[in-house]
């Protein structure tokens, strides 16, 4: 027979939860079961990974400690596991004690939730231990406990060992209802492997990495604007009509892509390039690069297209005018 322990504590001295998975195993050894105890805080990397190791067990125990409140994130973790990677079918075979020891109250709550989740993977439940402790050594030391933790092992051993039959309870039906659809449909060889993906940094690395690179690829494709952004700043160098006395920045961003065209007018002389400016701009335009193409063409004014709601600007709006009269894009005959 084999048990595994899953330990979802901090591995702390005045831990009470340690103490009594170490009576729980004294008592499982003196009845030659063999357990085998993986502590989550030190297998945290590879958490994904620890489902497949159910498969070994023919029950097991979920010790947690609840410090300020709930089961920790750890224990969340390899339930989670479980969720994704576990094989639900062996699962259903295996029966499982829930350890919680508070030392902050709340440990009724914690354990609801161990039993709950477990019924949702499908498993057996068995009372579990569950107390609150004030002072740890006064726990430890309490004779009358000791002999109480030794009984809940014995309690495991016979389940396991005489595959104890469980009375149905509704839980199980209706987490099969509410969350039909949601498993995913890889066989239990195909889960392992991806747990064994996903705990792999690198794996995870690369495959961000490549996501990544197929979004800016697609990103490009899907907007196809690059080509004709280009196109916008020769159409404002060409047509720019020289206004003396006159220092203005227009800073005109394209909704539809990422690109931003910066026009400087000083002294009457133009400086326009892509990006931001080094200082604030007088007038800052967002607009799509249709309403651009519009402008350019000399079918509508920067100023036209503001009436309108076609653009939308911050700053001094009344340099809009200046904006048409500087570039006074003509109308193709």
């Amino acid at each position: 027979m084999n048990i595994n322990i899953y330990y979802g504590g901090r591995g702390l001295i005045e831990d009470s939860t340690i103490y009594v998975i170490h009576k729980l195993t004294e008592v499982l050894e003196e009845l030659r079961v063999n357990v085998t105890r993986y502590n989550l805080y030190e297998e945290k990397n590879g958490i994904a990974m620890l489902p497949k190791t159910l498969k070994e067990a023919d029950g097991i125990i979920l010790a947690v400690n609840v410090e300020w409140f709930g089961i920790g994130g750890f224990m969340q973790q390899f339930l989670d596991a479980c969720w994704l990677y576990a094989d639900k079918e062996h699962i259903g075979k295996l029966y499982m004690l829930p350890v919680v020891i508070a030392t902050a109250g709340g440990e009724r709550e914690a354990e609801s939730y161990l039993i709950k989740a477990w019924e949702v993977l499908e498993g057996n439940v068995l009372d579990g231990i569950r107390a609150y402790v004030e002072d740890h050594v006064d726990f430890e030391t309490n004779k009358a406990y000791g002999l109480m933790i030794e009984k809940y092992a014995e309690q495991l051993y016979k389940a396991v060992n005489q595959k104890a039959k469980m009375l149905p309870g509704s839980n199980f039906l209706l987490n099969r209802q509410l969350l039909k659809g949601s498993i995913n449909d890889l066989t239990p060889q195909e889960s392992e492997q991806l747990s064994v993906y996903v705990s792999d940094d690198t794996y995870v690395k690369k495959q961000k990495e490549d996501i990544e690179e197929l979004a800016q690829i697609f990103k490009g494709m899907l907007s196809g604007k690059d080509e004709e952004n280009e196109e916008i700043l020769p159409k404002l160098i060409e047509n720019y009509h020289s206004i003396k006395d006159t220092d203005v920045i227009y800073e005109i961003t394209f909704s539809d892509s990422d690109k931003i065209i910066t026009a400087e007018i000083k002294n009457g002389k133009l400086n326009c390039y892509y990006g931001k400016g080094s200082g604030s701009a007088d007038v800052e335009v967002k607009l799509p690069l249709g309403v651009m193409k519009k402008v350019i063409a000399g079918n509508i004014t920067m100023q036209m297209a503001f009436m309108s709601g076609e653009l939308t600007a911050k700053g001094n709006f009344s340099l809009l005018r200046i904006f048409d009269q500087a570039f006074p894009f003509k109308k193709a005959s």
